[in-house]
């Protein structure tokens, strides 16, 4: 098991170029929106949003242009993370 997810609900996924998990999460205020976890499954932070994230993507020149759709709103960030891409 990577994560144990408790009350929250994982949604979309994308990771980042150090092998950190960003997770779309649902479970209510104070849990709805992003959480990150490293690649040992330690939650290392959150996003939180007054909605849940349904799915998420890096994105922009630098790929470090987080993309968040949340269950009414499109939301977008920059992070200090760059999205990995696929090889």
């Amino acid at each position: 098991m990577f994560i144990d997810c408790g009350a929250g609900v994982p949604d979309g996924f994308r990771v980042d170029t150090e092998g950190n998990l960003w997770c779309g999460w649902g479970g209510g205020e104070g849990h709805d929106g992003v959480a990150v976890f490293n690649p040992d499954g330690k939650l290392i932070g959150r996003i939180l949003l007054p909605e849940r994230c349904a799915n998420l993507c890096f994105g922009g020149v630098k790929r470090n242009r987080l993309f968040i759709a949340g269950s009414k709103s499109i939301y977008s960030i920059y992070v200090n993370a760059r999205g990995a891409t696929l090889s």
